[in-house]
């Protein structure tokens, strides 16, 4: 409840996190029919980089900023000219809302009262879109399946509680159970190695979820636990060619951000088989 992206907006692991939701977005969007998406843990939805909020931390300077300097890599320029389309930093609900067609829906759900109240003001008029101020975790039951049948799943919790991980797991499980043909997205924060290898040691083990990948993205060595130095995103049900396109797009991103430095680098892990 506490959590305010506005700190942290555009910053590396923003960048990440969208351009692998844009691609997942495209690639269910080759085929015609319509498609439901469910953001469970919304935001705000847009973002003022110029804002107090953002200056105080300055995250963006080492995210956005770095790869909108110079000519995009082509793996990254179709997320790009979306965020330069857009104006003001957006945020994965606002990302998703410009990428409707006709007859798709998205569902954006926040729990905290500014956040969700903001999310409204965006959204006012909005063809084919609904907010719900609701805990994101509840509407991963709620809200499955869809009656498109089609459709995708962004679950991004803020990673304040200790037990988040294990929040995920079984958030990503209720959501395979009602929704088991959907494409569902997980992120999470890398500080350090111990609680990821645990993380992907319960999806493998798990008995509800079948073709299980994890894309990561490492800045430094993750050997600092008060330190994001990395982060990931797990993808049930990828998309035919979305391994592919996520692995082009993860060497981009480490390639603009921490060009040189010794321990950074990407992965593209398959968990659990179809």
């Amino acid at each position: 409840m506490n959590y305010r992206h506005a700190f942290h907006a555009g910053n590396f692991a923003d960048c990440m996190k969208h351009a692998l939701l844009r691609a997942a977005l495209a690639a269910l969007q080759r085929k015609e029919k319509p498609i439901f998406v469910l953001d469970s843990h919304a935001g705000a939805g847009s973002y003022d980089l110029g804002a107090a909020a953002a200056r105080r931390g300055g995250e963006w300077q080492h995210g956005i900023a770095l790869l909108q300097a110079g000519a995009a890599p082509p793996a990254l320029a179709p997320y790009l000219d979306l965020v330069a389309r857009l104006g003001l930093y957006p945020g994965s609900p606002r990302l998703i809302q410009a990428m409707l067609r006709p007859g798709d829906r998205l569902a954006c759900c926040e729990l905290h009262p500014e956040e969700a109240a903001a999310l409204r003001r965006l959204f006012a008029g909005a063809s084919g879109v609904s907010v719900h101020h609701r805990c994101g975790w509840e509407a991963l039951g709620a809200l499955l399946p869809p009656p498109e049948r089609r459709g995708l799943v962004l679950i991004d919790p803020p990673f304040e509680a200790r037990d988040e991980f294990a929040r995920l797991q079984a958030g990503l499980e209720t959501a395979y159970r009602r929704f088991s043909n959907g494409v569902l997205l997980g992120w999470y924060p890398i500080k350090h190695g111990a609680p990821i290898r645990a993380f992907h040691a319960g999806l493998r083990a798990s008995r509800g979820l079948r073709d299980v990948a994890a894309c990561e993205l490492h800045l430094r060595a993750p050997l600092d636990p008060a330190r994001l130095n990395g982060c990931g995103m797990i993808v049930v049900n990828p998309p035919f060619g979305f391994k592919a396109e996520a692995g082009a797009i993860l060497a981009a991103l480490a390639d603009r951000l921490a060009p040189g430095a010794p321990d950074a680098g990407c992965a593209v892990i398959d968990l659990v088989d179809e």
